[in-house]
């Protein structure tokens, strides 16, 4: 099996490379510490939109929306480039991989044209109403209702750790129409619309990066929804499986480590135990790397993704820990401000196996859908 990039590909990687250079400020590791702050949402908005000009936005999309009908291995490597780099598009890049397919494949067309045009552009920012207090990676629990009113639907409930919320202008909502898996709906929800209340929540990993969100009474009209009353569970089931491989952190956890080990010889501290645990941290990243490129290889071929990608969305987040703890362990210093990207990167470590669903449940969902394994009887 050949490993190798072709022309083309190279080529494309290039493109990227100089586009960054070129368009990156000479402050941005300061500006990558906070993912989620307001000046790096503003940040990303200035720069999707010049990569949307200059055609690297969204290459992968049709191009009836913008895109130059490239096929999966194009967005991939644009998403490693943009990773290693520290993921400069902030918010953004959940339109690109997973918002943006998910509207054309199940939006109306009033739905298409009126969202899909503006994330082409790079001028709009979503966030993702999944998550609340009893409900995290367990969506079948969610309480968040939208009960019909009318020509439309009121929303009343609550969503938590819901990333970019006061930076974004529409909410991916997942809300309850009826009981069970088959009650749940999704709703494209402004953000200003009334009765919905903001709140960030103080935390380690920087300014802006996860919130509360209160819906109070809002109405929304009936082409609010997404697809059918009680297609969410389909729909939200697609999406994962598009932002669980659309985010590669391991390039970037290997950029850190080599980094971290670069800091450690110039200083003369790349000791054994270093070179040990460093060894078994890039070992992980190309694990991670290896089972991603097998989703992506499956999507160039056009075959249904299944629960492999848990497989390669479980592996990304034991990379991320293993080279975190590496620069815990052996470059301290650099998360007490010595070096910005080492501290950002640490910051979304401790995200890692959290974003994207739960790692215990993508153990789960490998035991039970990519092993077949029994499940224990209640």
């Amino acid at each position: 099996m050949d490993f190798q990039w072709d022309a083309e590909q190279r080529a494309f990687r290039d493109t990227v490379r100089r586009f960054l250079a070129e368009n990156l400020p000479a402050n941005w590791e300061s500006l990558a510490h906070g993912p989620g702050s307001a000046s790096q949402s503003a940040f990303s908005k200035t720069f999707c939109r010049a990569l949307a000009k200059a055609g690297l936005l969204v290459p992968h999309w049709p191009r009836r929306w913008g895109g130059r009908d490239a096929d999966a291995w194009t967005s991939f490597i644009l998403a490693e480039e943009m990773w290693m780099a520290g993921e400069p598009r902030g918010g953004q890049y959940m339109n690109v991989n997973w918002i943006g397919p998910t509207l054309m494949r199940y939006g109306t067309e009033a739905q298409q044209n009126r969202y899909i045009p503006p994330i082409a552009r790079g001028e709009t920012i979503w966030c993702q109403g999944f998550s609340e207090p009893e409900a995290g990676s367990d969506l079948a629990s969610l309480r968040t209702r939208a009960e019909r009113d009318g020509n439309g639907y009121r929303i009343n409930g609550q969503k938590i750790w819901t990333s970019y919320a006061s930076h974004a202008d529409t909410c991916f909502l997942l809300a309850r129409t009826g009981i069970g898996k088959a009650g749940m709906s999704v709703f494209l929800v402004p953000m200003e619309t009334r009765g919905i209340t903001v709140r960030q929540i103080p935390s380690v990993i920087g300014e802006g990066d996860i919130h509360e969100v209160f819906f109070d009474d809002v109405f929304v009209p009936a082409d609010a929804l997404l697809g059918a009353e009680g297609q969410a569970w389909e729909i939200a089931r697609h999406a994962l499986s598009l932002e669980r491989v659309g985010i590669p952190r391991f390039a970037l956890a290997a950029r850190i480590l080599r980094r971290a080990v670069a800091a450690l010889k110039s200083a003369g501290r790349y000791a054994h135990g270093a070179i040990e645990q460093s060894a078994r941290a890039l070992a992980a990243c190309e694990a991670a790397r290896l089972y991603s490129y097998q989703i992506v290889d499956q999507r160039r071929h056009g075959t249904p993704t299944g629960p492999e990608a848990s497989a390669a969305r479980y592996a990304t987040v034991m990379a991320e820990r293993l080279v975190g703890e590496f620069v815990v362990e052996h470059c301290p210093e650099a998360l007490a401000g010595g070096d910005p990207l080492l501290l950002a990167h640490h910051q979304r470590a401790i995200v890692a196996g959290i974003a994207s669903g739960a790692a215990e449940i993508q153990l789960n969902l490998i035991a039970t859908e990519l092993l077949r394994l029994p499940r224990e009887p209640r």
